[in-house]
Order: structure tokens, then sequence, then C-alpha cells
């Protein structure tokens, strides 16, 4: 999809927007903090504290929007175990509300052995699946999701997520050059939308003025990015 500028604009501001909206949650925290990796970042995102009502239906309007204007084509949303589960539910609201009405399903971690039976659930998995969660680690999660998207006879087409890290992922507990999100759009052959980056948090920063805590932080995080960070065009 070709980005012009005021669609670019238009993206940079609800990325702004939701980073602000993470914070004010407090789903987005400043200090240090062990990530899966092993590595002690100064920022933690836990989408598991958008934790009621008011902040799933703002959380499903940031998706919703960021898959709109990301222009990616699809036929289902799909929501991986646990956390994607209430992210597609809230998000296919939010897409109807839009005007565009997709059918939505999710997966068990154990398998019902009674009543309609199986792992998925919701409406039959076909066509063009968009998986949506809440951040990339290491694309294993998206590669369960995909596994069970084929095996039901569908297409694994895309992925939604709340916060790209643009951060090297790891394989063997050893860093490699690309991120899970250049992994999965690149490897897997995915197409990936987000609402916001590390790019776009490092802004945020950075536009809270000089002095005070958020240029500590800033100073932090821009560190992080340049220890850990991916290249962008790879």
């Amino acid at each position: 999809m070709v980005v012009n500028g005021a669609q670019q604009q238009d993206q940079d501001r609800l990325a702004q927007e939701f980073v602000q909206f993470a914070v004010d949650a407090g789903v987005l925290r400043f200090g240090e903090f062990k990530t899966k990796a092993g590595r002690m970042s100064p920022y933690f995102f836990n989408a598991g504290l958008f934790d009621d009502g008011a902040k799933m239906g703002r959380l499903a309007e940031f998706y919703a929007k960021a898959i709109m204007a990301s222009g990616m084509e699809f036929d289902m949303v799909f929501g991986p175990a646990y956390k994607g589960i209430p992210l597609a539910a809230t998000v296919a609201v939010e897409l109807a509300r839009l005007g565009r009405n997709v059918p939505f399903a999710y997966n068990r971690k154990e398998a019902k052995d009674h009543g309609e039976g199986g792992t998925l659930v919701g409406a039959p998995l076909k066509g063009r699946v968009l998986i949506i969660d809440d951040v990339m680690s290491a694309g294993t999660a998206a590669r369960e999701s995909i596994a069970l998207i084929r095996a039901a006879g569908a297409t694994p087409h895309a992925v939604a997520i709340a916060l790209d890290r643009q951060e090297k992922a790891t394989e063997n507990g050893q860093d490699v050059d690309h991120s899970a999100v250049q992994y999965v759009r690149n490897q897997l052959g995915l197409q990936v939308a987000t609402i916001a980056t590390l790019a776009d948090l490092l802004q945020y920063l950075q536009a809270q003025g000089a002095g005070g805590e958020m240029q500590q932080h800033h100073e932090r995080v821009l560190a992080y990015r340049q220890r850990y960070g991916v290249d962008d065009k790879a």
C-alpha cells in the first residue's frame, strides 16, 4: 500500500494518541523490566492492563483504525488464546461499527471433549484470516496461529498488533538481525499492521520536552534501541 503525506500524518497522529492512551492507562510503564529474551528493558507494555470496558473499547478503536488505514484485505479475524480472544471480539465489534462486518473466531489452549468439542470457537475458519494479538516477541504465537488456521483449510493472511518493539529477535538464545515482525512479514509472508512502534514511543517521549523524568526515559529507551534495535529496512 502506498501511503501519501496526509495518510502518514493520520497514522502518526493515531500512533501518538495511542502511546498517550497506553501511558495514561498504566499499560505502558517505564523503569527496569526483564524481557523474555533476558534483556533489561527501560519500558514495559502489558496489554492485560486494558482491563475495563472503557479501555477495551478505546483499544479496539485504535486497532480498527490501524487495520482500516493499512488497506489490508481479509475475510475474518482470529484471536489466539488467551490475550487475543478479547482483542478479536472487541475489534470485530468496532470494525462492524465502522462498516466492516466480518466473522471472528478464537482457539482454546486445551481441546474440549464435550459439546461442540475441538479447540476452535466462533465462526468457521475460512478465507483470508487476520490474526489479532497484543505484541510480537518471537513470532512463536504467530506460527502457532498459522498452523491452526492452515489445518482448518483457511489462509493466514495478516497480523495486527498494538506495539512493534522494533528490536532483534532471539533464536536459540542468540540475537539475530531481524525483529519478530520482520520475520513474520518477510519469512512467513504475512502482512503486519501495527498501531504504534518503538520509534513512535521515542517521538512521544521527546515531545514531552527537555528536562525532567520523560527526558530520562527518552535517553534510556534510545540507548536500548541503539543496542537492540533492528534496521527498519530489513
